[in-house]
């Protein structure tokens, strides 16, 4: 990764008005804890407040800060996928892990989990429910195929693979959004060849499981030591992603895929006066003779016992709770018996109870049984609470929630929470995790000083070309770093309506500041990249965050793309054009050479660089760029209307049109305006243009939000 000189790609700058937005903001701390009350029949109870729930932090009474009652049965959203990500915040948010066991499972029985588990993310989840895929076994530990995503169809493709597909073919995507290439996303499916190149699941886990047979054979006076070292190895690393996974905001299903393991290894033998084994044992314990009896066998293993029960407690203090599927009964090839099936269900019935879950049996029925979990999660109360003087060292503090509540009801809370540590010292996977996260949710973090800007150009038959502009004022992005090198990390996803990601990019921006930190200061970053989009409805997700600090900034935009086919009168958003020197500027880097698509924003040939949150002062006059499609010959009418913020039209304000140019392109309008902000006091404000179509007398109209600042 080459480090550009912050000298070569920065000009003169001016004092950037961003820079007067920025208020200096120390980190506070917010602590959420989703809430989940039901009856004695398990049906959520409504209509509690903050005044029912009282809260202690390591014994301590805190003010609950904040109370917000989230009802997915009676939430009702007028609006597109925005408004829909907005209803619900992330904290209150159901998330389900599907976790997989490959080692401990056949792969019969793991092909009909498959199943089961796909028709429960496409036909049971409600919308707002992020869902994530995940397999384990002994030789790689656990590994995340997908990230925890509203995309139905990606997590259907993970689950029909778990894993199978060779790393040349994976998409890259350091999130783990994508494990194969979005629809219309200008990548080329038969090229990477996905479904065809993917491994079998089944033919790995044969040959694992073959292995496993030949060393359980070859150890056979140790048979016992060598099956609970695997389950050692599996606690130890299953804690280790327990530990990761409380990055994730919100409470997490953990839905275990497994037929388990011999219980009696962990839990020891259970009284039963038909096991001749156990009572031979017993006999010799009577009669001293200690050196004929593996006592191990009989109360369980202590040190195994020991590693368990840590794991279970990093998944607790998680807010993870198990949900543990035995998939035993799905072997048509080698039928087990009761008696097998039973002590593999212990050790599920164990994690899962430990944890707050449930052990579920059938898993050919697994919506139907889940719906419990997803009724008795209906209706979430998410509290908030700042604590005080909260060290940033990691430390956990626990939880304890009270409520006044009806007779036999039952609260269920978060434990405890993680004191926050340093950005640097948390686990790769973590800071994916953080930033996958705060996409799925689009809602935005003001860490940073983040504005987007995102228009559908023509681009060919049926196909958008929609530049994405990002604004990150210098300030906030420079606080609290003091090194030479600024790396900033780019991330955007683009979903449709129905929650499926359909185009992406991601790029680390490395730039040298040594001799150019107070001129980012007064300016910031403004990065140029590209979705390419079919038709339709979308929501463009967007992250940026400082890689050294871990400071973020979130936003999302909503873009609709015309149906250019159709040749109707299209109005694209007015483009203010950006003063010289305001930014430094960085451009997507070129997978394939040469763009496909010339640089849109030009006019009478010359470019210019849009600004994605305009700001000007009191009597300035800026120039816009007005681009249509279609609007026919003849003489244009521009003009145009300023509303604040909270919705009245203003008298003042002025937008004039100077000339309709020449584009040379058929169908391509694009008109040189400007407008003057005369009258207009300081304040947020949206300017709505409006064209009307000469042949027709048809009116266009779109808009962009500005700032007036003294």
């Amino acid at each position: 990764m080459a480090v550009v000189p912050l000298a070569a790609v920065l000009a003169l700058a001016s004092p950037a008005a961003e820079a007067q937005r920025f208020e200096d903001r120390s980190r506070v701390v917010e602590v959420q804890i989703p809430i989940n009350v039901v009856d004695r029949d398990g049906n959520p109870i409504r209509g509690l407040t903050a005044e029912d729930f009282e809260i202690l932090d390591e014994g301590k009474r805190q003010q609950i800060t904040h109370l917000e009652v989230i009802d997915l049965e009676a939430l009702e959203v007028t609006g597109g996928r925005k408004e829909l990500e907005e209803a619900v915040p992330s904290g209150a948010r159901r998330h389900f892990l599907l976790l997989f066991d490959l080692s401990f499972s056949s792969p019969t029985s793991i092909g009909k989990a498959r199943d089961a588990a796909r028709e429960f993310v496409l036909n049971n989840l409600h919308p707002t429910d992020l869902v994530a895929v995940a397999t384990y076994t002994l030789e790689q530990g656990p590994r995340l195929l997908v990230t925890f995503t509203p995309d139905r169809s990606q997590l259907a493709s993970a689950i029909d693979n778990l894993g199978g597909y060779r790393q040349q073919d994976l998409i890259a995507d350091p999130l783990r959004f994508l494990v194969e290439p979005p629809r219309n996303s200008g990548m080329d499916s038969s090229s990477t060849s996905l479904g065809r190149t993917a491994v079998p699941i089944a033919n790995y886990e044969e040959a694992a499981q073959s292995q496993a047979r030949v060393i359980a054979k070859s150890m056979s006076k140790m048979e016992n030591s060598y099956l609970r070292g695997r389950i050692t190895i599996w606690s130890r690393s299953l804690g280790e992603m327990a530990r990761i996974l409380d990055s994730v905001k919100g409470r997490k299903h953990v839905v275990y895929f497994s037929e388990g393991f011999d219980g009696r290894l962990l839990l020891g033998r259970q009284p039963d006066a038909n096991d001749q084994n156990l009572q031979e044992d017993m006999y010799n314990l009577q009669f001293g003779q200690y050196w004929m009896v593996d006592t191990d066998d009989i109360y369980g293993n202590n040190a195994l016992q020991h590693d368990v029960a840590d794991m279970l407690e990093q998944f607790r203090r998680a807010d993870c709770v198990i949900q543990a599927v035995d998939i035993s009964g799905l072997r048509a090839d080698s039928p087990a018996t009761e008696r097998q099936r039973r002590v593999g269900q212990d050790a599920l019935f164990y994690v899962a109870n430990e944890t707050g879950g449930e052990l579920f049996e059938d898993a050919n029925n697994l919506g139907r049984q889940l719906e419990r979990v997803l009724s008795r999660s209906a209706v979430t109360y998410l509290v908030t609470f700042q604590p005080q003087e909260l060290e940033w060292d990691g430390s956990y503090h626990r939880l304890k929630v009270k409520a006044d509540l009806p007779r036999g009801a039952r609260l269920s809370h978060r434990e405890g929470y993680y004191a926050p540590r340093p950005f640097d010292e948390l686990h790769p996977l973590e800071k994916s995790l953080l930033a996958s996260g705060a996409i799925a949710a689009a809602q935005p973090s003001a860490e940073l000083t983040l504005d987007v800007l995102a228009a559908p150009f023509r681009a060919g038959a049926g196909v958008a070309y929609v530049p994405v502009i990002i604004e990150l004022a210098g300030r906030p992005l420079l606080d609290g770093h003091d090194k030479d090198e600024l790396k900033v990390e780019f991330y955007a996803y683009v979903t449709d309506d129905f929650g499926e990601m359909r185009d992406f990019f991601t790029q680390l921006v490395s730039l040298d500041i040594s001799r150019g930190r107070q001129a980012l200061l007064t300016s910031g970053l403004k990065y140029y990249g590209h979705l390419e989009l079919d038709p339709g409805d979308y929501l463009v997700r967007v992250l940026a965050r400082n890689a050294d600090t871990g400071r973020t900034g979130v936003k999302s935009v909503s873009v609709s793309v015309p149906s250019y086919d159709a040749a109707n009168p299209v109005l694209l958003p007015p483009f203010f054009h950006e003063r010289p020197g305001s930014w430094v500027l960085v451009r997507e880097r070129q997978s394939d050479g040469e763009s496909r698509v010339v640089y849109p924003f030009t006019i009478d040939g010359e470019p210019y660089i849009p600004a994605a949150s305009p700001v000007m002062a009191p009597g300035d006059v800026a120039e816009l760029c007005v681009v249509a499609y279609n609007l026919g010959d003849g003489e244009l009418e521009l003009d145009g209307q300023v509303v604040a913020a909270d919705g009245t039209v203003m008298a003042a304000g002025r937008l004039d049109m100077i000339k309709r140019t020449v584009t040379g392109i058929d169908g391509l309008d694009k008109l040189r305006a400007r407008f003057s902000v005369a009258g207009l006091e300081s304040g947020d404000y949206t300017l709505q243009v409006a064209v009307v179509s000469p042949g027709t007398g048809e009116r266009q109209v779109n808009s962009v939000p500005f700032s007036v600042l003294d």
